[in-house]
């Protein structure tokens, strides 16, 4: 059984454990907070973008376009994919990485062809300790994630598409339900469907005068997407970032409870073994006082 020196040491050991944890879960909210502000300082650009896109759509029905699917009758689309991975640069938040990883697994699993391109340093050792090629990997993006490293990524990923490189473009990342959940999702980018944005809303602007494009719809399309599909990205990074802090501060608040629990059962412990070394003590001091005593009087 350890002593009253090696248990306080462990009770300090602990102690000390639960300095680290709580500030890494303060700062992690921080991070939380800050990242939310700036996706809600963007979201409404992106929203107007999409809901422009959506009204050429209404306005002109045979748009034809690189970066839609195929009208019907068309061949299907034959070639390899391109999966953008975005995962943390570091552990403690749960299972975050874990849950990132085993959809892009699922992807390559059906898709063996695919190319990754991975954000975040947990996933590029992840792949690489299992010899999975890494088609590209983007440092220090998971923990800055900001609209110039999407507009990166994007260019990245729209150059292989428009070279013909890559047939289908996915973003694996984990989305943010709302403050208590959050779910790893595989997303296609590009080629869209249609009817993502041929859908109406009773709160949008009804086209009441044609549009006249210059100089083509298809041109007009071609400029657009691509700020679509950077703002996409950016959305990705910003939730994954945000679901990130989210998962460690719930890695750190169980850390600090379990802590708390065990400097608990540390101090009943310490306590237990300090009085029975007192008990011990003191009958030794009586067992010694009546020796002497027994001693005198023979």
């Amino acid at each position: 059984m350890a002593g009253t020196k090696e248990i306080k040491a462990h009770m300090e050991s602990v102690q000390e454990t639960r300095k680290i944890t709580n500030a890494m879960y303060l700062i992690a909210s921080t991070k939380l907070q800050r990242a939310r502000q700036e996706l809600e300082n963007t979201r409404p650009y992106f929203q107007a973008l999409r809901g422009e896109i959506k009204r050429i759509f209404r306005t002109v029905g045979d748009v034809d376009s690189r970066y839609f699917y195929p009208a019907k009758g068309a061949p299907p689309l034959e070639g390899a994919y391109g999966c953008l991975v975005i995962t943390a640069d570091k552990g403690l938040a749960g299972a975050y990485n874990q849950n990132a990883i085993r959809e892009a697994l699922k992807l390559l699993d059906q898709h063996p062809d695919t190319k990754l391109f991975v954000v975040g340093e947990y996933g590029r050792r992840f792949f690489a300790q299992r010899r999975i090629p890494i088609e590209h990997s983007f440092l220090y993006t998971a923990q800055n994630p900001t609209m110039a490293r999407a507009r990166e990524i994007s260019a990245l990923l729209l150059d292989r598409f428009d070279r013909g490189e890559l047939k289908k473009i996915f973003v694996v990342y984990t989305d943010m339900a709302n403050a208590m959940s959050f779910q790893a999702r595989c997303a296609r980018v590009l080629p869209f469907h249609r009817t993502c944005f041929a859908d109406t809303a009773a709160t949008e602007r009804a086209v009441t005068e044609p549009f006249e494009f210059l100089p083509s719809v298809e041109a007009v399309l071609d400029s657009m997407m691509p700020s679509y599909v950077s703002g996409f990205i950016y959305s990705a990074l910003i939730d994954s970032f945000c679901c990130e802090q989210n998962a460690r501060m719930t890695a750190m608040d169980s850390a600090n409870r379990n802590g708390e629990k065990l400097l608990g059962e540390l101090s009943l412990q310490y306590n237990r073994v300090r009085q029975a070394a007192i008990t011990q003590s003191i009958t030794e001091v009586s067992a010694g006082a009546k020796a002497q005593r027994q001693k005198k009087e023979s």
